[in-house]
């Protein structure tokens, strides 16, 4: 990447089998200049994109990606063509974890790398690949500071009833407790509504559903999340693409004695071959499910499965809130599943929450329908954005610095 240019920010977003990433041109809001994604690590047939923000452009190609060590290679590759005319002053990374100690943004030191291996039995499926990324960005641009914002931070405020887990007290002085996640996902769509719709909705009683191939809910009452439907790990609540979400604790123990399961084994299937997956025994893709439940009953029942355990944590939230008045979609399914949206919805008009069934078909940004109490929307999230942003605010950076 160029030494010399516009003064840029990089963003990484590593997860167990793909990269995001995204440059900003810095200035008093970041612009998105490029972004690019390899999916599928590990297996033969990985995918590569990059998009030219300021013309459209879309490339993408299929190449075998075997490793996270493999995906750096290509991804300093893609960097060194779509920053041409850009100086990196700092990299951004999404870190899912940040613990009991970590909830604002850090610029990232010795101390705070030691703090993310020891968590590293937190979130095995997301940790060890992030701190790679950042251990090789790191050696690849030394003089580059780089900032970890973490998921885990937008929670930080949890009330006891929602934080804490009915274990031992001891264990909570581990650090173990319900933590939540998708919370730069969720910071970014707090900022997006009071954009669009004011303050007093905002500070309002508002419950997000970011659904994607993860996928949880949260409660917010005057900007702050008081519940969140994922906990300790990013494994609990919705049932999603390949994550079980809740479970029995005592099935762990039956699994460990009828089938010798092993913690790796369980964990292994809890978050990899669970979910729509594991149910429909088809795809954790929730599109291929929906093509298919007219004629195969696992895919219908997977597909009920995840909008009926939606539409019980936005009742739950609705209990928690005492009533809402926002309810927002976002993240993959959210924002381009009209059928999942009405599902999850039907049924709640006891809320006093009603869609329009057009404006819902439309993807529009208000799906509720003129009598609806209840207003609800469709925001598409955008955490590369809400981390660039992140990263400027933490290191005070403006236009040409």
């Amino acid at each position: 990447m160029s030494e010399a240019g516009a003064a840029a920010v990089l963003t990484l977003n590593a997860g167990s089998s793909s990269v995001k990433w995204a440059l900003f041109r810095i200035g008093a809001v970041p612009v998105r200049t490029a972004a690019g994604q390899i999916e599928r690590i590990g297996l033969p047939d990985g995918i590569v994109t990059v998009t030219d923000v300021a013309t459209g452009q879309r490339e993408r190609r299929t190449v075998p990606v075997t490793s996270h060590a493999a995906s750096l290679r290509l991804l300093i590759d893609q960097l060194a063509q779509s920053g041409k005319g850009l100086s990196v002053q700092a990299i951004g990374h999404r870190v899912v974890h940040g613990g009991s100690r970590y909830a604002d943004p850090q610029v990232i030191s010795t101390e705070v790398m030691d703090e993310l291996r020891r968590l590293s039995p937190y979130d095995p499926e997301h940790l060890p690949a992030e701190l790679t990324f950042i251990e090789a960005f790191g050696i690849e641009y030394p003089q580059v500071p780089q900032v970890a914002c973490f998921d885990t931070g937008f929670h930080q405020h949890l009330p006891p009833v929602a934080r804490l887990l009915a274990l031992p007290r001891r264990y909570e002085k581990l650090g173990i407790r319900r933590y939540g996640f998708h919370g730069l996902s969720y910071a970014f769509l707090m900022e997006e509504l009071e954009r669009v719709a004011g303050r007093d909705a905002a500070c309002g009683k508002v419950i997000l559903a970011h659904l994607g191939n993860g996928a949880s809910l949260a409660a917010v009452r005057d900007g702050v999340s008081i519940d969140t439907s994922m906990g300790f790990t990013p494994a609990s609540g919705l049932p999603m693409s390949t994550r079980s979400g809740d479970l029995d604790p005592g099935l762990v123990s039956y699994l460990v004695r009828t089938e010798g399961m092993t913690a790796e084994q369980f964990h292994h299937m809890v978050n990899a071959q669970s979910g729509l997956l594991g149910l429909s025994e088809i795809s954790p893709d929730l599109r291929d499910l929906l093509a298919q439940e007219g004629r195969d009953a696992r895919a219908a029942e997977a597909v009920a499965l995840f909008c009926y355990q939606g539409k019980k944590w936005i009742g739950a939230y609705a209990a928690a809130l005492g009533g809402v008045e926002q309810l927002v979609f976002s993240g993959g399914i959210g924002e381009h599943s009209p059928i999942v949206r009405a599902r999850m919805c039907e049924g709640l008009d006891f809320l006093g929450l009603h869609l329009d069934p057009n404006l819902n078909e439309a993807n529009a940004a208000v799906i509720s329908s003129p009598a609806s109490r209840v207003t609800v929307r469709v925001i598409r999230t955008d955490e590369e954005s809400q981390i660039a942003q992140s990263v400027c605010r933490l290191l005070a950076l403006t236009a040409g610095r």
